[in-house]
């Protein structure tokens, strides 16, 4: 892994939070990332996060921003989570008011992430230059109204990624001319994992097997995902009193253990590792969530043959459509977007599957080859003056 550019600590003052701002890469100054708060959260796994990003920006054919993340070791779930949070943006906020654009990630709120900016007169983080670009602002309203658009009865905000996902998850079980109806397993129901399955079921595929923090549901003939996703909380739970009669319910360590043609880990870090690795049943993997599998676990998967398309390919939809509408890509309305979403997602995993084929590669590695980010930018400030003799 090719070191961060910038690595800062934080250790909160009332409680025994620890988190970190890492910064992969600049590009023209700007940089942008997510913000996950976790009880497992380490400077290690923030750090490749932070690289994941800036290969993520390189596959979104981005011009204008690097890579980097942010995370919190606390559980989100305590009554004080916001206010950790809070104090953690704070303590980054002279990063934040240059150009280090913080978003959400798991565990976390983007709204909660705005509203602590605009608490400090922040509305998105820009550099110098693009505070004072016209079409960079119209492009910022036309966001902010986008989060509060819904489609397919969803906050846009909330699907981009997981339909991302599952445009990519498409793409990839077409190139390797896989079966109609092809049966998959979803681990993680929040944001990202519910808005896959769904997209998933409109595409066709048929969702067997779904696990969340607390247990797995399955059902051979799939699941009504749209009455899960009405049944859920906040925290991508879902509500075992809804299930229907005929879904199975069991303990949600065994979501491997479902036979299906596509697996899609959509939670946290390292699911997939050297222990468990040889129980995925699936041909292909597609990574809703970031670095879901191990390095160890990985190189199992590898040697096994089993197809990946990879995190920043699959994933990219929440910062293709920051990107798009912020720097005028996209028509700014729900549809545009998600339309632009579904063409860079689709092409990106063809050219991915594609070039592997031909290079008889692991999709993987071919990857970290076609996307590597090139530009390593300085934060973008004034020229330096001229210097003061020394008295």
């Amino acid at each position: 892994m090719l070191k961060p550019y910038l690595v800062v600590e934080w250790n909160d003052t009332e409680t025994d939070a620890k988190g970190w701002l890492v910064v992969h890469n600049f590009v023209k100054g700007y940089v942008g990332g997510g913000t996950r708060m976790h009880p497992t959260v380490t400077r290690e796994e923030v750090e490749r996060l932070s690289e994941a990003m800036a290969y993520k920006y390189a596959a979104c054919e981005c011009v204008t921003t690097g890579g980097c993340k942010a995370g919190i070791a606390y559980d989100f779930k305590l009554p004080d989570a916001y206010a950790v949070l809070r104090r953690f943006l704070i303590a980054m906020m002279p990063y934040i008011d240059v150009g280090v654009s913080l978003g959400s990630d798991l565990g976390t709120k983007y709204e909660d992430v705005l509203k602590i900016f605009n608490e400090f007169g922040i509305d998105i983080p820009l550099t110098k230059s693009m505070k004072v670009n016209s079409n960079v602002l119209q492009g910022i309203k036309y966001f902010n109204e986008l989060l509060a658009t819904k489609i397919d009865g969803l906050l846009l905000n909330d699907v981009v990624t997981g339909y991302g996902v599952a445009f990519s998850a498409d793409e990839a079980w077409k190139f390797k001319s896989g079966n109609d109806g092809a049966r998959v397993v979803i681990q993680g129901f929040g944001c990202v994992g519910a808005s896959c399955a769904l997209k998933m079921s409109q595409l066709g595929y048929k969702v067997v097997g779904i696990s969340d923090a607390n247990l797995l549901v399955t059902c051979e003939e799939g699941l009504n995902v749209q009455k899960l996703i009405d049944h859920k909380n906040v925290y991508g739970e879902m509500d075992q009193a809804s299930f229907e009669s005929h879904y199975n319910v069991r303990s949600n360590t065994e979501w491997l253990n479902i036979d299906c043609d596509i697996l899609i880990p959509s939670a946290l870090e390292d699911v997939i590792h050297k222990s468990n690795a040889k129980s995925v049943k699936a041909s292909l993997i597609v990574e809703a969530a970031n670095i879901p599998i191990s390095s160890e676990g990985d190189e199992i998967i590898k040697q096994r043959g089993i197809d990946v398309v990879n995190d920043f390919v699959a994933n990219l939809g929440a910062i293709r459509f920051y990107d798009a509408v912020i720097f005028g890509l996209v028509r700014p309305n729900p549809q545009a977007v998600v339309d632009d979403i579904e063409k860079l997602c689709r092409k990106n995993t063809s050219h991915l599957f594609a070039e592997a084929k031909k290079q008889n590669k692991y999709q993987r590695d071919v990857a970290y080859e076609i996307f590597k980010p090139t530009i390593s930018d300085l934060l973008e400030y004034d020229e330096p003056s001229e210097a003061l003799p020394i008295q």
